[in-house]
């Protein structure tokens, strides 16, 4: 019996939508050739340049993540964004080849979602709808209505992209995908450390360090290291762990740092880790008594260094920890007055230029947003109290499936359950995003990834009908879903 009855679609029958029905594939293979060739002897110095070379390239990229949609596409869609946030070769290109990927994968999810007609839409994707629409509805009134409609739309499509191709690249797969999910978390990880042990910092400023570290590898990483089977698997998520959090406290965010101790905490405590809780504060406790033993000088000025840093960002202490955000949050609480009813328009920011100024159609500029220190204000500020009912209702629901999922791992203490890391990385994220903007950013990479979680932790959260004392969930190494032990 597989995870949860309602998870159940294979029904032990292969996928038919798995790839592209092969008759189409033989049909493209015939005609593309000739069609290039063509296209090479009229126009050959389309085949000269480096950039149509580098499309040409990029679509058979596309075409082969097609082919293969539920085992590659929704890694393909993250490593898009990925590279365009942080300056990889050819940065460039992923800046407009992301939105081509979200796109794509938005419209052949669709596609799919109705050819099987075997996948529950319910109350949350419905909301969801509904604050793309007031997404979508707020850029009307918008000083820069081009700029504020390109946003909302990009907003739609990663909605529509989670709600269909992130939802399909696990349903069905339960096991392989998160085994390789975990697995490409260890490999992200490991790769930034290297990156930053070299001196090159990747992830372009500490803010988005602490992000990516406290919100998607402090929680992955340690439930990892809570439900391996194997002394060395364990081990080696242990180190990666203390890497990543070693990265976030390096980063000085205070909001990372608080994502990811809440977090680990968090898990800890619902899986009745007490023991290993206990030894890692121990571990931590003990490196700090030694380095005050032997360096007490060097132990001083890290301690006032990291104070200044961490707690006060440099500002005066008599002012308070907050003072920091106190300049962005009171420019959004201005803007929210001035337009309080519908907002400034979605993404945007009424800062008295005029909209036939130029900016850029793919990034944000100074001229048309602003940050506001908060997702939540930031929401607030763009479609105003009418238009933030539907994302309040949003984040309601989905504060709910976590507390379920919380409240489901305190009562049974079972850890190999794929809803328990993903409520982590959601409630991480609702946390971190109270500080930081970023939440309904969807060109930032690390929104993409929470809202795909997001969905997906809609479909998979524990049930109240699921008995605790009856099931347990586990790994299955197999190439087959997940499955529920009886009596286990």
């Amino acid at each position: 019996m597989v995870l949860f009855g309602r998870l159940a679609t294979t029904r032990g029958q292969q996928r038919m939508t798995e790839h592209i029905p092969r008759k189409y594939l033989w049909l493209g293979a015939a005609v593309l050739p000739p069609l290039l060739a063509l296209f090479a002897y009229m126009r050959p110095g389309y085949f000269t340049s480096q950039i149509y070379i580098g499309a040409i390239v990029l679509l058979e990229f596309l075409v082969f993540a097609l082919w293969n949609y539920r085992k590659v596409f929704f890694t393909v869609v993250l490593l898009a964004f990925l590279f365009a946030g942080t300056g990889a070769p050819g940065g460039g290109m992923w800046n407009v080849a992301r939105w081509l990927f979200l796109a794509v994968g938005a419209w052949a999810g669709i596609l799919l979602i109705l050819k099987e007609r075997e996948h529950h839409f319910g109350l949350f994707h419905a909301v969801a709808a509904l604050a793309s629409l007031a997404a979508l509805i707020s850029a009307a009134v918008s000083r820069f209505p081009t700029f504020a409609m390109l946003r909302a739309v990009s907003v739609l499509l990663l909605f529509v992209y989670a709600a269909t191709g992130a939802r399909l690249a696990v349903n069905g797969r339960e096991g392989r995908f998160f085994s390789a999910f975990t697995t490409g978390i260890e490999i992200f990880v490991a790769a930034v450390a290297g990156l930053y042990a070299i001196g090159y910092e990747v992830m372009g400023n500490p803010n988005s360090l602490g992000a990516v570290m406290g919100v998607v590898g402090a929680p992955m990483l340690l439930w990892g290291v809570l439900v391996a089977d194997k002394k060395s698997v364990q081990t080696r998520r242990v180190a990666l762990f203390a890497i990543c959090m070693y990265l976030v406290f390096h980063s000085h965010a205070r909001a990372g740092i608080a994502a990811a101790m809440g977090s680990s905490v968090l898990l800890c405590l619902g899986l009745r880790k007490y023991a290993f809780l206990t030894k890692g504060l121990a571990i931590l406790v003990i490196m700090l008594a030694a380095v005050a033993i032997f360096q007490p000088q060097t132990f001083s000025e890290k301690l006032s260094s990291a104070t200044s840093t961490l707690m006060f960002k440099g500002k005066d202490p008599n002012l308070g920890i907050f003072a920091s955000r106190e300049t962005p949050w009171q420019t959004a609480m201005d803007s929210i007055r001035s337009h309080f009813w519908f907002g400034t328009g979605f993404g945007t920011t009424d800062q008295g230029q005029d909209a036939s100024e130029q900016y850029g159609q793919f990034s944000s500029t100074s001229a048309v947003t602003s940050e506001h220190g908060s997702s939540y204000l930031a929401i607030l500020a763009w479609v105003g109290v009418l238009g933030v009912v539907p994302f309040l209702f949003l984040l309601f629901l989905l504060v709910a499936y976590v507390a379920r999922t919380v409240g489901w791992m305190f009562k049974t203490g079972m850890g190999a359950h794929p809803a328990i890391p993903l409520a982590m990385v959601v409630l991480a994220g609702l946390v971190h995003a109270g500080f930081e903007d970023w939440m309904f950013a969807p060109g930032y990479y690390l929104s993409v990834f929470f809202w795909s979680v997001a969905f997906i932790l809609v479909d998979i959260a524990p049930s109240a009908s699921i008995l605790p004392s009856t099931f347990s969930w586990r790994f299955s190494r197999a190439p087959q879903p997940l499955g529920i032990v009886p009596g286990r």
